[in-house]
């Protein structure tokens, strides 16, 4: 278990490092503004679906249909054909409709900077398309057992990013905001190429080469799979639609509020990814297959092993994060246009969202446990109410506090999807993780 969290682990910090340098570049060189805030808001769409889908929804609900399934490359390429159907026709559609989606994503942006914003969102919209292909290979990879491509991919699209900053350095911060979309999509494209490669490595392009010619009825498996997804999309989004939530509303505040969101939350998605994330990941198949099989006893051991471990560590994360906010900030940021009350501001936004870090960590192992034992409603269920107080939190402490007070509703969200999910997990067997048997 712990080899593959560590694998996992690396591979995410290896990315958010690139990713660190990409938010340097772009801080210094866009700093915080209507240009950085319509980018970030145009990102945001299908950067959201690529965190809910790659950290969990799309294989929780995939890898168990799979592995029950009689015949499995013929249902591969059926999921992959009728997904990638669906999320093509959705970029054609939000291509032709970009103007009216943007109002809704951009509603508080004045109308220069929505038309600005519309051609940007349809190109980043794209990218969706790229990994969705890339997650659907990384759930097969990770049936194989193999994490590493998946781990350390997200880098390239980094990469890009980076090479598209340096190639637009002292140009008009309008054109290096487009040269940023087009990086999106290379990145995206890179990642599937190293999935690809993988994918062939594995003989899972076979796999799915079969199931293309083959002329079986969709089976059982596929309707389990379709009935499964959703609740597992929202169960496994509470925190991304949460940011996501924030941006929208940060729109009607002043200019660089959007900004000081996106780079506090980037810096609290670190150790979420870094530890939460890499170990539910690790985690998952195990658990599934052990309470499958009716082993209770190995499967309370892993969640033991794996809630301690979390526990320990992201309170550490939390105490340097909460203290050292504003040098972390300083330090990462604070250069060419980010100047010091950019910093300031940044840092008591990252002061609100980190307190909310061991919450929404511990959440994710209990949530693992509902996934295993085919219990994707309720945790979509435990997800919707969350989401429903981060509206009201949100609401209630925007006024009072501005961006920091978004940041605040979104920790408030995770205590309650953490008791909501302890509840669900079973008060009698939370208390046992406490004892020494």
């Amino acid at each position: 278990m712990f080899k593959a969290i560590f694998t996992n682990s690396f591979g995410i910090l290896f990315s958010r490092i690139l990713g660190f340098i990409r938010d340097l570049l772009t801080a210094s060189i866009l700093g915080a503004n209507i240009y950085s805030d319509i980018f970030f808001v145009a990102f945001k769409l299908p950067n959201l679906f690529r965190r809910i889908f790659a950290e969990g929804a799309f294989t929780q609900s995939f890898l168990p249909a799979f592995s029950a399934a009689i015949h499995k490359p013929s249902f591969s390429f059926n999921i992959l054909k009728k997904f990638f159907i669906i999320i093509l026709l959705l970029s054609i559609i939000v291509t032709i409709f970009a103007p009216y989606i943007t109002n809704i994503l951009a509603f508080g942006f004045n109308n220069k900077a929505k038309n600005i914003a519309a051609p940007l969102i349809a190109i980043n919209f794209y990218y969706l398309d790229f990994i969705f292909l890339v997650t659907f290979l990384a759930s097969l990879l990770q049936y194989k057992n193999h994490f590493a491509t998946t781990a350390f991919s997200t880098g390239l699209l980094n990469i890009s990013l980076i090479i598209s900053l340096l190639l637009s350095y002292n140009k008009e911060p309008l054109m290096i905001i487009y040269y940023m979309s087009f990086g999106v999509l290379v990145g995206g494209l890179l990642q599937l190429i190293a999935h690809l490669i993988a994918a062939k490595k594995f003989k899972i392009l076979k796999l799915l080469e079969i199931g293309c010619k083959s002329k079986k009825e969709p089976e059982l498996g596929e309707k389990k799979f379709q009935k499964a997804f959703l609740p597992s999309v929202l169960g496994n989004s509470t925190a991304h639609i949460s940011a996501f939530l924030d941006t929208w509303l940060a729109t009607f505040l002043v200019s660089g509020s959007i900004s000081y969101l996106y780079y506090a939350n980037r810096l609290f998605q670190l150790p979420l990814a870094l530890f939460a994330i890499a170990t539910s990941v690790a985690v998952f198949p195990k658990l599934s297959k052990y309470l499958n099989n009716n082993e209770e006893k190995k499967a309370n051991e892993i969640i033991k092993k794996s809630f301690w471990f979390l526990a320990i560590i992201l309170l550490v994360a939390t105490i340097i994060a909460f203290v050292g906010a504003k040098l972390i900030v300083q330090l990462l940021f604070q250069r060419g246009a980010f100047n010091h009350t950019d910093t300031v501001n940044t840092a008591f936004v990252l002061q609100m969202y980190i307190l909310g870090l061991i919450p929404f960590g511990l959440s994710k192992i209990f949530l693992s446990y509902l996934y295993s034992t085919h219990r994707h409603m309720k945790a979509a269920k435990i997800s919707a109410i969350s989401l429903g107080w981060n509206i009201v939190f949100s609401l209630i402490l925007i006024y009072p506090m501005g961006a920091s007070g978004l940041a605040l509703a979104s920790t408030f969200t995770g205590y309650i999807l953490f008791f909501l999910s302890i509840k669900e997990f079973g008060f009698d067997n939370f208390k046992k993780l406490f004892t020494s048997q």
